[in-house]
């Protein structure tokens, strides 16, 4: 087979339905859009979530707390996955983004105490739990706040 002989499976390609081409189409005059009313306009048709004037659901329920818009979102990395590190490493943000420890930097990086950590290392980041902190510190390791 050749790249000119490829070829679209059976009834996988259809054509387009091309409105308003005579009356014999089936969808000749109005276009398939019957005869008048709000569809029927150009640019004609409700918002989403409309309800024909009902009061809509989205304002029918009840609004609660609010969305905090300078919230910071951390990176979190958990203690069991700086194992991976040799003894003695200087882990870095910017090492743990290299590694693939973590997609995006955020607002910084979070250590949290989940597992354990066996080897003794020196952590950066911008924060760290207690339990994280105490964990490090227990295995001989040291911790610097950026």
């Amino acid at each position: 087979m050749k790249l000119h002989e490829l070829k679209a499976a059976e009834g996988t390609r259809k054509n387009r339905n091309r409105v308003g081409r005579g009356m014999s189409s089936g969808n000749g005059k109005t276009s398939g859009r019957g005869h008048k009313g709000q569809k029927a306009r150009s640019g004609g048709g409700t918002r989403p979530g409309f309800e024909g004037g009902q009061l809509p659901l989205f304002q029918r329920l009840p609004k609660r707390g609010f969305t905090n818009i300078h919230r910071k979102e951390f990176a979190i990395v958990n203690l069991d996955t700086l194992n991976r590190f040799e003894d003695g490493t200087e882990i870095t943000p910017e090492l743990l983004l290299e590694e693939g420890v973590v997609s995006k930097l955020k607002a910084g990086i979070k250590v949290l105490g989940n597992g354990s950590i066996e080897k003794k290392l020196t952590v950066k980041a911008h924060k760290f739990s207690a339990s994280a902190k105490e964990a490090i510190e227990a295995a001989g390791g040291q911790i610097e706040v950026i």
